[in-house]
This record gives C-alpha cells, sequence and structure tokens, in this order.
C-alpha cells in the first residue's frame, strides 16, 4: 500500500510510543487493515526522520532533558522509563546513554531508587476486562486535589486517572466510569474496589449492565468489595505514580505550607486547585501515556503477563 498522510501519522504515533517495528506492523493489519512489509515501513520511518539509533540527539540537549526531568518530576524515575520519556518528546538516544548520564548526574538517586524493591504476593487474571481495580488516591488531597484511578488487572493498562477537587462523590467518580465504558464500548466482568460510599454508582451501575449475562460473576457478583490496601493492582500503581509526579507535588505544597503560604483553609484550597490543578492533571496524563506503552518485562518468579499495557489490553492476541 502507497505511503500517505494517514499513514504516515499512524507511523509517527505508533513511532512515539515506541513500539517495535513487529508491533507497528501488528497494529497497522489489525486495526487499521494496513497490511505492508518491514522493508516499506523502514522505508517510511527514514522518509519522516525517525530513527532508533542513527542522527542521535545532541547530548547536550538530552542531558538538558534528564536534568530537567530530574528536578521536577523525575528524582525517582530510572533510566528505562526516563528513556522511554526521551523517545516520546521526539529524542534519539539509546537507553544505555540515559542510564550513563542519570549515573553521572544523579548518583543518590540511583542509589535511592536501588533500595527498597519489595517482593509482592503472586497476581493472576485471566485476561483484558475480566478485573478492573479502582481507588482513589488522598496523597495530594490535604492540598485540595484528589486522584481517582483505574487499573485493568491483566495488562496494567491504566483506564483513567483523574485528579479533580474531591475523589469521593459518587457521582464524580460515576462520571469517570461512564466515560471509560462509552469510549471502549463495554463493562468489565468485575470490578474490585473499597467500602467508601464513592463506588455505590458504581457499583449500582455494573450490576446493571452485567445483569444478564450468563457467566458465574453476572449481577451482583460483578463487583468486589475489599480492604484499600489489599487491592494490589491500583495499591501497586499508587507507588509508581508517587515516584514519578505525586512526591514532587507533596514537596511543593509542604513547602508552600512551611513557608506560611498555606494554611488548609478553604480559601487557600481553592487557590490550590486554580493554580495548580489543571497541572497535576496534565502531568497525570503524560505519566499514564509513558506508563502504558513501556514494557513491563516477564519475571522468573512468577507467570504474569509481560509486554506493553496497551498492547495486552488492546490487542491480547498479536504475539509481538
Amino acid at each position: 500500500m502507497p505511503a500517505g498522510p494517514d499513514l504516515d501519522d499512524l507511523i509517527k504515533l505508533y513511532f512515539r510510543l515506541s513500539l517495535s517495528n513487529k508491533e507497528i506492523l501488528a497494529i497497522l493489519a489489525h486495526t487499521n487493515h494496513i497490511v505492508i512489509s518491514v522493508r516499506t515501513l523502514k522505508r517510511i520511518c527514514k522518509r519522516l526522520n525517525l530513527f532508533r539509533r542513527k542522527n542521535q540527539s545532541d547530548l547536550e540537549e538530552v542531558l538538558a532533558f534528564v536534568q530537567h526531568e530530574i528536578m521536577t518530576n523525575g528524582q525517582m524515575q530510572g533510566y528505562r522509563w526516563l528513556h522511554l520519556r526521551a523517545i516520546q518528546q521526539g529524542l534519539v538516544v539509546s537507553q544505555d546513554s540515559i542510564r550513563r548520564i542519570i549515573k553521572l548526574v544523579d548518583p543518590q538517586g540511583v542509589e535511592l531508587r536501588r533500595a527498597h524493591r519489595l517482593r509482592r504476593r503472586q497476581y493472576r487474571c485471566r485476561g483484558p476486562n475480566a478485573l478492573w481495580h479502582m481507588d482513589g488516591y488522598d496523597k495530594l488531597k490535604p492540598y485540595g486535589i484528589a486522584i481517582n484511578g483505574c487499573i485493568d488487572g491483566f495488562s496494567r493498562y491504566v483506564l483513567w486517572m483523574e485528579a479533580y477537587t474531591t475523589n469521593s462523590d459518587p457521582k464524580v467518580v460515576a462520571s469517570y466510569f461512564i466515560k471509560t465504558v462509552s469510549g471502549i464500548g463495554g463493562c468489565p466482568e468485575r470490578i474490585r474496589a473499597d467500602r467508601g460510599t464513592e463506588n455505590v454508582s458504581v457499583e449500582e451501575m455494573q450490576m446493571f449492565l452485567r445483569r444478564n449475562h450468563p457467566d458465574s460473576f453476572a449481577g451482583e457478583r460483578s463487583f468486589l468489595y475489599g480492604r484499600s490496601t489489599a487491592n494490589q493492582r491500583i495499591e501497586g500503581w499508587w507507588g509508581i505514580l508517587r515516584k514519578q509526579s505525586a512526591q514532587f507535588w507533596m514537596n511543593l505544597f509542604q513547602t508552600l505550607q512551611e513557608d506560611g503560604h498555606f494554611t488548609g483553609d478553604f480559601l487557600d484550597k481553592s487557590l490550590i486547585q486554580f493554580c495548580y490543578l489543571n497541572l497535576v492533571q496534565d502531568e497525570l496524563d503524560e505519566v499514564v501515556n509513558t506508563w502504558n506503552s513501556h514494557k513491563i518485562r516477564p519475571r522468573s518468579t512468577d507467570d504474569t503477563a509481560s509486554g506493553r499495557p496497551v498492547i495486552m489490553y488492546s490487542f491480547p492476541e498479536l504475539q509481538c
């Protein structure tokens, strides 16, 4: 098939997601019904100046990018995560170069990331949309910003991650669920959440949508309640979020408080929301996009699915 603007845009998009040539070809064929050869793909990438190793970006530019990330929300980011962020920003740089630069400019951070590796219990899930994990994140709540998120248990694909003035209002949480279900054209087999009142509307909608399904998880069995700390998938994600974004905002707001610029009253929280809420949401979107397109490596300790969350969720049948 001859290259055209639509195909060019698709290839640019998939390339910026750091997908391999094999993954790009598989998605083009499966989703866009466009079948091209590896040779054609390489030729188009060359014409579009999309290179993985050739024409490496200037090291000063890469160094400036890494320093900016470390100075803002990247203090706890590993070199694989930062490498993917660099590719998504249009830089052409090897993973090893990023690793060496981080070790040079942030040796203390390297040691911090090397410590505190937790061993969690083994998790199993049958496939995409078999189980969604919902939860609220309250670390920024003292400053007026509340986060709610949902992650697919099988693929670890983040379905939504929203910052707002509250995550306790059932109507607000339900709006995230409705938007996601409408976007994908269906609901999950089951949802797991804690017993907070913010989840009652989602529970009712989920059980209604699953009321006539013939499987053993239909109706009332389609929504599971449990302790928030035992909601393993989303709890694991909160750890990622804190390293990649939330800790930066926690430090910033705490500094405002220590300097006497934030007392915790309604007016101060409203000012934080007015000034920072959209910025926090923009950063959440960036973290989610990077997470969903990064590659989860297989582990010898269990048989949990490995690969890119966006591929495992949307195209589990593709063996890329």
